[in-house]
């Protein structure tokens, strides 16, 4: 399952776990992803979104339709 944000295309960091001798091992920073249901008011429907926190935020303060409609412009310009 791949752990990337739909609307901030955030992807979990590969970083190190420091002990006290000061010595390293690999290790992973997950990012804080949900499911999240949201209701589109023109198409009276229910999608589903992986998104993290920071873009639940963002989907709060411009609203649903905004974020859809940048995600569209988004990947309309990679299909090209």
């Amino acid at each position: 399952m791949s752990q990337i944000c739909c609307v901030t295309g955030k992807r979990p960091q590969i970083g190190n776990t420091v002990s006290h001798a000061n010595k390293k091992a690999k290790r992973r920073f997950n990012i804080n992803l949900h499911i999240k249901r949201f209701w589109l008011e023109d198409q009276q429907r229910f999608i589903k979104l992986k998104v993290s926190t920071k873009g639940i935020r963002i989907i709060d303060k411009i609203g649903i339709a905004n974020v859809l409609a940048s995600m569209e412009k988004y990947h309309s310009d990679i299909a090209r």
